[in-house]
């Protein structure tokens, strides 16, 4: 059975230790500090066997080098590893498949954060580890991909079966409330939302995982579609309903 360590590191990052007993092997999803990664692997008593990276950004794969240099681990991640140094010893993208001991993941390309974007999938536990593609509430800024390219992407992740639980890389929800309520006023299930995201930060609590199904009814960026009238946008296609939205949290400054 995959088990799943989160820990704070950086300013506002997660980091994720994920852990098959059965073997022993042990990934790091992503390297945002290296020095934190291998304590809290030390602290957990598990070796890191292998470095699984979504995407190029310092605070995703900056952390490559230092952990091989330790660990020896293997690196599985985009082409665009390479972009800051230590490149993947195995590129992977869609319909790709990675293994922890027994334990497989599917590999999505979710491109639009960075072009070569992926995401890992664990089907059997429905879990997903998503870098910055989805935040709770969110989703990560178009540096290199188009709003038609995002949309694809999330539609992707939206796919995957309600009650999957989704790993985002960085704490934004409270930010990402803010927008939400400002820009979907009305909708009852983010009120809710905003609430416990409110309640859970004032006790230090992570807002991070997040059930896809609540994602669904509360997100603004999954949910452009059911936007387009608020906005003006009624005969708009959903691609450009959502870089609208994206768009305006762009410029937001709630």
């Amino acid at each position: 059975m995959l088990q799943i360590h989160q820990f704070p590191c950086l300013e506002d990052n997660y980091g994720f230790l994920i852990h098959d007993p059965a073997s022993g092997a042990t990934a790091t999803i992503d390297t945002p500090d290296a020095a934190e990664i291998l304590r809290q692997a030390e602290i957990k008593g598990w070796k890191i066997t292998d470095i699984w990276n979504t995407h190029w950004h310092p605070d995703h794969a900056g952390g490559n080098a230092d952990i091989v240099a330790v660990t020896g681990a293997r690196v599985t991640g985009p082409a665009e590893v390479e972009r800051i140094g230590k490149a993947a010893d195995r590129v992977v993208d869609e319909g790709d498949v990675v293994a922890l001991g027994a334990i497989k993941a599917r590999v999505l390309n979710v491109g639009g954060h960075t072009l070569g974007h992926i995401a890992y999938v664990f089907d059997e536990a429905k879990v997903g580890f998503v870098g910055d593609a989805l935040f709770s509430m969110g989703c990560g800024r178009l540096f290199e991909g188009t709003p038609q390219q995002m949309w694809t992407s999330l539609s992707k992740i939206a796919a995957l079966p309600d009650e999957a639980t989704l790993y985002c890389a960085h704490e934004y929800t409270a930010s990402n409330a803010r927008f939400a309520i400002h820009l979907d006023p009305d909708n009852r299930a983010l009120q809710t939302r905003v609430a416990e995201v409110t309640a859970l930060r004032a006790q230090g609590k992570p807002t991070v995982p997040m059930t896809l199904s609540v994602e669904k009814a509360t997100n603004p960026f999954l949910r452009a579609p059911a936007l387009k009238a608020s906005m003006g946008m009624e005969s708009a296609a959903d691609w450009e309903a959502f870089g609208e939205v994206r768009r305006r949290k762009d410029v937001f400054k709630g």
